[in-house]
């Protein structure tokens, strides 16, 4: 029933409505609907000192990281690793945490570091796990590739890596020079594709005159399936002292440069191709 002009005259009558529903579990909305009040002054009067029900409370995300957070400090643990446990930034946890009286040190300096690297190698680990989960997942959207896939992929990956004629030097020669097996495993597919003789292809390994060429050999040997008698000479770059080189080591084997005989004809069907995947790119260009 809907009050009248002078309807929040009997405010104690109302405020024990209000109380009552309010006890019972209602919001201040289904108060509000209930009583007709439509001043939000008064309706705060009305509930003044009354708490709001549970369920009305909006959950803290961070609720149970603050709680945890409490916990490892009264145990001793610095901010440091309670970041590392816990992923969160150091200025939350001060935030949380700054009430606690800080606790002695339950640990030298040296067992500090080791708990440190401990759960640095954690988080590295688990780090890893997703990227693993989620590269798996990328592979499975990928599915099986038609011809025409691998026909638009080797012609795109040829005009980004591969040798190209230059308007004042046209020397039309189809040549491939990278470090990455998979990239060359891709290239070679795609030569098959186009029917192109693996008779008609050169080998050779690009790689610093410091690095073990006769390993590398093998090793890109293996990729390409092929035997290592095949390969040319190896171009070796020499090292330059005022560089400081990352590519050493066991996992270095320089590039792998493929070479095409009789290839000029290839050579300006890729130019065509690239240039029809420019103009279809296009939008509104229609077909060529």
């Amino acid at each position: 029933m809907a009050h009248t002009p002078g309807k929040y005259a009997d405010f104690e009558g109302l405020r024990e409505q209000a109380t009552a529903l309010r006890r019972a579990g209602l919001s201040r909305r289904q108060i509000r609907d209930r009583l007709h009040i439509d001043n939000n002054d008064i309706l705060n009067r009305l509930l003044e000192g009354e708490p709001p029900p549970e369920w009305t409370k909006r959950p803290n995300a961070k609720d149970d990281l603050r709680a945890k957070a409490r916990e490892l400090r009264q145990q001793g643990w610095t901010y440091d690793r309670i970041q590392l446990e816990l992923g969160c930034s150091k200025s939350s946890i001060s935030l949380w945490v700054r009430d606690l009286p800080r606790p002695e040190p339950r640990y030298t300096p040296e067992e500090q570091r080791a708990l440190m690297q401990e759960g640095l190698t954690r988080r590295r680990a688990a780090d890893r796990q997703q990227h693993e989960k989620s590269k798996l997942s990328a592979r499975i959207e990928i599915g099986e590739l038609t011809d025409r896939d691998l026909f638009m992929i080797g012609v795109a990956l040829y005009w980004a890596e591969g040798a190209k004629s230059k308007p004042y030097d046209r020397r039309e020669r189809a040549i491939f020079v990278n470090s990455d097996p998979g990239v060359i495993q891709v290239y070679l597919a795609w030569l098959d594709l186009l029917d192109v003789d693996r008779e008609r292809l050169s080998f050779r390994v690009l790689i610093h005159e410091s690095a073990d060429v006769e390993a590398a050999q093998r090793y890109w040997a293996d990729v390409a399936e092929v035997d290592v008698s095949v390969f040319a000479r190896p171009t070796l770059k020499k090292h330059n002292p005022k560089t400081v080189r990352k590519n050493i080591g066991d996992d270095y084997h320089g590039c792998l440069v493929i070479g095409v005989a009789r290839s000029a004809g290839l050579y300006n069907r890729i130019e065509g191709w690239w240039d029809g995947i420019v103009l279809g790119s296009q939008p509104g260009s229609g077909k060529v």
